[in-house]
């Protein structure tokens, strides 16, 4: 009886490595014969809450197809904004993972999380007096969609907007806390491989 107990685990576990093997590479197979895309782009970026202006960030990203209606996304973008009347000054890299369902082809939706690296640079002729600069890395997820206009076979027009959340930050300032969502929106131009 001992036996039949230890030869079912060992079934289960090669069926499970087999099925997770035939996973593996039935999704490489679906990327390979579809491909992927790199998106260079730049966009345009405000806070929810605050009077901070629209402000100009970059980014690029690589998309992949999953699955035909399914695509994954990484990408990475640099923010710079000044906040509390130009006393806090903070730059963003925030790398994000993103899946993307395309319901048709030129329409896309969907929602992602980052790692979010932020310098906080608090100005001391506005202080008066010098506070040291802070980095952290905090974690947001976003939702978001956009369209794609075809521009040629191998480049298309990426139009897309997202919202990201996150957690309310600690400030030096009054008030020591704010809320660091905004909103995105990016024009990008895919490059197919």
């Amino acid at each position: 009886m001992h036996t039949h107990a230890k030869v079912l685990p060992d079934i289960t576990g090669r069926a499970v490595a087999a099925l997770l093997l035939l996973l593996a590479v039935l999704l490489a197979d679906a990327r390979v014969a579809r491909g992927g895309e790199v998106i260079p782009s730049v966009g345009l970026t405000r806070q929810v809450n605050g009077s901070a202006d629209t402000k100009l960030y970059g980014g690029i990203a690589v998309r992949g197809d999953l699955l035909p209606v399914l695509q994954d996304e990484i990408a990475i973008s640099y923010r710079d904004e000044t906040q509390a009347g130009g006393l806090l000054r903070t730059r963003m890299w925030p790398v994000t993972a993103s899946l993307w369902f395309k319901p048709l082809p030129l329409v896309y939706a969907g929602a992602g999380a980052g790692w979010y690296n932020i310098t906080y640079h608090y100005d001391p002729r506005l202080l008066g007096t010098s506070v040291p600069d802070e980095t952290r890395q905090r974690f947001g997820v976003h939702v978001g969609g956009g369209l794609r206009v075809p521009l040629a076979p191998a480049a298309t027009v990426d139009l897309n907007g997202r919202y990201v959340m996150m957690r309310n930050q600690q400030s030096r300032l009054v008030p020591e806390h704010f809320d660091p969502d905004f909103w995105t929106a990016t024009l990008g131009l895919g490059f197919h491989f």
